[in-house]
């Protein structure tokens, strides 16, 4: 008769304390972890990139801003439509497959673009092979990681694999801004192709699909199996190990069908595209233009762009634990008012040195820069459910739309003033549209969605 958990001798118990001692080594979920952050602040590398080389290409070949903006619009676009359907990929080929890719494709971009000698080069490097290879490592690429290797610290993990943009913009955004100042932007931009191409052979022999595939379960299985005293197979059957390529992008178009008919989620996503607007596609691409224009030296105004990304942390993390105890509503109010204040006074604030008050607005910017993430997450999850995860995806999506239209729009104004001063206030008034939204949002979970056959969702 086989033994079971129920009929097991006493002294049976013992059995299980390898296992204890084996909770005391690193579970190799950490490994992958780091790894995936490694590869995220990898591809990081180009997304403050442009703001730097932008100056030194004008000078070089006389590119109108109008015409690079509209190159990273295009590579902000793929990188948020790229997202939702990124977990499609990674079910079907694999995650270090589609990773290993992602960073060739941002390797190829960056490295490829030295060799340009027209403008519209730029759509092919920035736009399409940095765009794609970024938009396949977006949120989604940590969501992945976190929910199939973590059953226990998910929230830890998602939080610091999303710092993992943020760190690699401090990492890399001075020395390339100084390189392409001193030296010339050919070697600055391959800087950021090695870079990315160096993380690809880590990726490959690290990255797994699923913990199943080295013999162990998601980091906290054990432990609650331990707690619960169930067999250890159940532990394993409650972690899925297979998705359909169908059935993915299926769920992705039914997540979008279902969230299009509320309110609630235009009003997120329009606010969610502002904020796109007035980080990644205002500040993240034309600070340091705009710096430059003043006087400051672009290797300086890198630094205070880099500075951004160390509050950014703090920031993003503090937001994470305010989130949890007051309305998320009114934390974006609070988030879109300071941050269209600061872009009301920037024209003011800029000059050719480093002052107090632009040191404040560096820091209070940095707080407020992705601060957003985590209450527009948690609001997308309390009224979708568990379609929550697959609308803050099209949420996203909407963050990079607005970032792509500003980018391309404060080009424009630049070229056709001479200045930036009406697209720092067209961003503000913006920001006040997010503010209104988001305190519209109705904080109701739609339980009354019927079940969507492939027919209905259009499919």
């Amino acid at each position: 008769m086989p033994t079971t958990p129920e009929t097991q001798p006493a002294g049976a118990a013992q059995s299980r304390q390898p296992r204890s001692d084996a909770r005391r080594r690193i579970h190799p979920a950490w490994l992958v972890a780091a790894v995936a952050f490694i590869a995220l602040l990898a591809a990081a590398g180009f997304r403050a990139a442009p703001g730097a080389l932008m100056v030194p290409l004008h000078a070089d070949f006389g590119w109108s801003m109008s015409s690079m903006s509209l190159a990273v619009s295009v590579n902000l676009l793929l990188y948020g439509l790229t997202a939702p359907f990124a977990a499609a990929l990674m079910d079907r080929f694999g995650i270090r497959q589609v990773v290993a890719a992602a960073l060739t494709f941002v390797a190829l971009g960056a490295g490829g673009s030295v060799l340009m000698t027209a403008s519209w080069q730029l759509f092919i490097f920035w736009g399409v092979l940095i765009g794609l290879g970024t938009g396949s490592m977006a949120l989604v690429f940590a969501a992945t990681i976190a929910d199939r290797w973590f059953l226990a610290r998910r929230g830890l993990v998602m939080g610091i694999l999303t710092a993992g943009s943020a760190t690699g913009q401090l990492i890399f955004l001075p020395p390339v801004a100084t390189i392409a100042e001193s030296i010339g932007w050919q070697p600055a931009s391959l800087l950021i192709g090695i870079a990315a191409l160096a993380a690809v052979p880590l990726v490959w022999f690290v990255l797994r699909d699923h913990p199943s595939d080295l013999g162990v379960l998601p980091y906290g299985a054990i432990e609650d199996d331990d707690r619960s005293g169930a067999a250890t197979d159940t532990s394993v059957s409650s972690v899925p190990t297979k998705r359909s390529e169908t059935g993915a992008t299926r769920r992705a178009f039914e997540g979008l069908f279902i969230a299009a008919r509320h309110r609630s989620f235009w009003a997120l996503a329009i606010a969610f595209a502002i904020c796109g607007a007035t980080t990644n596609g205002l500040i993240g691409i034309h600070f340091i233009p705009s710096a430059h224009d003043h006087g400051m030296p672009a290797s300086t105004a890198a630094g205070l762009l880099a500075v951004v990304g160390i509050f950014d942390i703090a920031g993003t993390v503090f937001s994470g634990w305010l989130t949890d105890k007051f309305d998320p509503r009114i934390l974006l109010v609070a988030y879109y008012t300071f941050r269209g204040v600061g872009l009301l006074i920037l024209p003011w604030l800029l000059s050719d040195t480093i002052h107090p008050s632009m040191v404040l607005f560096i820091v209070v910017y940095g707080l407020d820069w992705v601060a957003t993430v985590p209450p527009t997450a948690t609001l997308c999850r309390e009224i979708f459910g568990e379609s929550g995860t697959i609308v803050f995806g099209w949420v996203f999506a909407a963050h990079q739309i607005g970032a792509a239209g500003a980018a391309f729009a404060a080009g424009v104004v630049r070229d056709a003033f001479g200045e930036y001063t009406y697209a720092w206030w067209g961003g503000a008034a913006m920001c006040v549209i997010a503010a209104v939204l988001s305190f519209a949002v109705k904080r109701r979970l739609i339980d009354d969605r019927p079940e969507l056959t492939p027919a209905e969702a259009g499919l």
